[in-house]
């Protein structure tokens, strides 16, 4: 069976938006995006990875987590969803958001143009490599063991695998809120049915699921 490269479960805004500029450690997802906005849907779900209790909605939106992790044997990310940091690392203080155990529990590769040694955390390695996308995807599928690759964001990340043709399924999950500016991942959906071929699954959240494969 072929290895997918795969977004999942990404969320954005109802005009398209899934992050705000000026990212800092305040903001992780920069200026007027709370995340709560964006992924509340996943956080009420009984299948969010970080639940620490056993309640949660089992509806369509939990049906839809299950997938967030499921066969993934690695996952690509960009600098900017690691953290804030900019430029050159002036030291390794910063691991990432996720403390010390990250929920990723696979390889991770980590876009930069500014590499350091790769980071261990848990079951998680974090990978700091300057590749292209397809080089990127070549060295995280070596890496998956067979199982798919997933393409975690942040937007621009997204956007550059989408410009290289490279992602085989996507699920966005679109929340009733408009931000009016930010970084976009579409102005529709339909921005990419002449590559995907696209459902749309509206759930009782308020949340509108796309899911989107390959023609």
């Amino acid at each position: 069976m072929a290895q997918l490269a795969r977004v999942q479960s990404f969320g954005v805004s109802q005009d398209g938006v899934g992050a705000g500029e000026n990212q800092s450690t305040d903001q992780p997802f920069g200026d007027g995006v709370d995340p709560a906005d964006l992924h509340g849907w996943r956080f009420g779900t009984a299948s969010w990875p970080g639940r620490a209790d056993s309640g949660g909605n089992r509806g369509l939106d939990d049906y839809l987590m299950h997938d967030y992790d499921r066969n993934i044997g690695a996952e690509i990310m960009g600098r900017n969803k690691f953290g804030p940091v900019r430029g050159p690392w002036p030291d390794h203080e910063w691991q990432g958001w996720w403390g010390e155990d990250p929920p990723f529990h696979t390889p991770v590769f980590v876009l930069t143009h500014h590499e350091r040694p790769s980071l261990t955390l848990g079951d998680t390695t974090f990978h700091f490599i300057d590749a292209s996308p397809a080089e990127a995807l070549a060295e995280a599928r070596a890496a998956a063991d067979g199982k798919d690759v997933r393409i975690g964001g942040g937007v621009s990340t997204v956007r550059e695998f989408l410009d290289a043709d490279l992602i085989d399924t996507m699920h966005v999950a679109v929340s009733p809120i408009t931000f009016g500016k930010g970084l976009r991942l579409w102005n529709s959906p339909q921005d990419l049915e002449d590559r995907f071929f696209i459902d749309t699954l509206p759930s009782l959240s308020g949340v509108t699921h796309h899911l989107l494969w390959r023609r």
